[in-house]
């Protein structure tokens, strides 16, 4: 939720929707660039999948097409914020986050929930998450409370503001700069762990595996060709991430940022601010840490080091959990696709990911998908 200069809208002026293209690199050796889009584990799936708390509202095919400059301000001004008229649309599909210009000269952020993803009772859980990390002295940017309530309802949306945080992109050059953010994710865990989700999704190989693939076999999208070979090694992928988690058992669950990576981290001179909780889940620890590794095996191998290093200062950690790296990465490889998928009568998709529908897309997925499954059978790999 990073701000820029404002650009004063009349009320009537439609907003676009963000322009900035984003292909996502869900590999071993590339940084991820996303800022607020969900490519993880909180993602909707819809009610005949998954038995899990969603909202009553149901889901909409063009869920914020009446979302209007109007709209926004209006939302804004009737829980007492006093905007000038000043709105641009941030980068983020899943939600519709604005950053609004205020009559004294600042910027709040306001964050449109997609209907039908989450119900009010596990937003508020997000909410609270956050709030409780900052009575522990986390940098974590909440919601602003108005009246004592973080939540907010108008015209058929549901919103929350949050103050407008500066930062820049995490280079962690140094040492000691793996080892704070370390420290900053074990200090999330330890509060994390004392507490638990009762409306939010949990990380599971039902719904982002086996769940996320057979949406994506419904679907048209995929040339007919590949179905066979999808199938496949969709089967071969499941059964071995199913004997990872088998390996990796017993590991704690515990309240998880859950999209924890370098887009969602804003370093200032004092340190890390973690945003976008939206994703907040319960998991395994090794997922807020595995999503910062890139480079070859011993780059990461020596980037966990430092980053465990800071972590155990706060929290204990469950080494069996590496056998989980390469698994977490799989499911967020095949959830992603069902993801766009799921969400592809949004206006803000096509125009996003305009490559979803061609034939070399859904080739290049599955050959990732196979050179996976040999990343999940090297001896020894641990994830690393």
């Amino acid at each position: 939720m990073v701000g820029g200069q404002g650009l004063r809208v009349q009320r009537s002026t439609p907003l676009h929707e963000p322009q900035t293209e984003f292909v996502p690199d869900i590999g071993r050796n590339r940084e991820e660039t996303q800022s607020e889009i969900a490519l993880g584990f909180g993602d909707n799936c819809r009610a005949e999948f998954h038995g899990e708390t969603v909202a009553d509202i149901p889901e909409t095919q063009q869920p914020y097409a009446d979302l209007s400059p109007d709209r926004i301000l209006d939302s804004l001004e009737g829980v007492g914020f006093a905007c000038d008229g000043r709105i641009i649309a941030l980068n983020s599909y899943e939600n519709r986050v604005y950053q609004l210009g205020q009559e004294d000269g600042g910027f709040v952020v306001a964050k449109f929930y997609r209907p039908g993803r989450w119900s009010d009772e596990g937003i508020g859980e997000e909410h609270r998450f956050a709030l409780e990390l900052v009575e522990g002295e986390l940098p974590i940017v909440p919601p602003v409370a108005v009246d004592g309530e973080t939540l907010h309802h108008h015209a058929g949306h549901r919103f929350a503001v949050y103050p407008r945080q500066g930062g820049r992109w995490p280079e962690l050059g140094r040492d000691e700069d793996w080892e704070m953010l370390g420290r900053f994710i074990g200090r999330i865990h330890a509060i994390g762990a004392t507490g638990v989700f009762a409306h939010r999704q949990s990380i599971s190989i039902k719904r982002m595996g086996r769940e996320a693939s057979h949406f994506v076999l419904l679907c048209d999208w995929m040339p007919p060709h590949l179905v066979q070979s999808y199938h496949a090694i969709v089967d071969r992928l499941l059964a071995a991430v199913d004997e990872a988690f088998e390996r990796a058992e017993p590991f704690p669950r515990l309240r998880i940022h859950g999209d924890c990576h370098f887009g969602n981290v804003l370093w200032t001179d004092d340190g890390p601010h973690f945003v976008d909780l939206d994703d907040c889940v319960t998991g395994p620890a090794v997922q807020d840490l595995w999503l910062f590794l890139s480079g070859e095996r011993e780059e990461r191998s020596l980037q966990l080091q430092r980053l465990l290093r800071g972590y155990r200062q706060f929290h204990d950690f469950d080494y069996r959990e590496l056998h989980l790296i390469e698994a977490l990465r799989t499911l967020r490889m095949i959830n992603y696709t069902a993801w766009i998928a799921r969400r592809w009568e949004d206006p803000a998709f096509p125009k996003a990911f305009p490559w979803f529908v061609e034939t070399k897309y859904w080739e290049e997925h599955v050959l990732a998908l196979k050179e996976q499954a040999a990343a999940l059978a090297e001896p020894g790999r641990e994830g690393l």
